[in-house]
């Protein structure tokens, strides 16, 4: 007589979805959102109005002309310490670039923790506009008149 358990046992047993497969998902995810607040929590503690703590832009010390990221390191400073406005007024499309990080990032956990795929594809439509803001927000913040951009 065959003893039924001996041959389940050689059969592996498919894995169960639990916390464990769920935890394995959103690792990554979790990685880079420690990254970028590691990043934060130096620049808040650093601060960039202070000289000698981080490289002038190099574009702004050959030119003095503005690029699109002048600016971004006092705006994710004033925007760790609160003061929105400050932040919104040295660099305004970064204050954009980091609540659009955090909805990216969250659709990003969701879906991982779902077991669906995160990826973002952007069309030629969507990738040329976004260019095109970044340009006309550089352009703009070297006017004359648009001088309520400069960092």
């Amino acid at each position: 007589m065959r003893d039924v358990n001996a041959d389940s046992q050689s059969v592996p047993k498919a894995r169960a979805p639990g916390s464990a497969s769920v935890l394995n998902r959103v690792a990554v995810p979790a990685g880079v959102l420690a990254a970028v607040a590691g990043a934060f929590a130096y620049v808040g503690t650093v601060d960039p109005n202070q000289p000698g703590h981080y490289p002038v832009c190099p574009l702004y010390a050959l030119t003095g002309l503005y690029c699109p990221g002048c600016g971004g390191l006092r705006s994710a400073h004033e925007f760790i310490h609160g003061d929105f406005l400050a932040a919104l007024q040295d660099n305004a499309i970064a204050v954009v670039g980091y609540l659009a990080f955090t909805v990216v990032w969250t659709v990003w956990v969701v879906r991982a923790a779902r077991g669906r795929s995160a990826r973002i594809e952007l069309g030629r439509v969507q990738l040329w506009t976004l260019g095109a803001l970044v340009l006309v927000f550089t352009v703009v913040r070297n006017l004359p008149f648009g001088g309520w951009l400069h960092p």
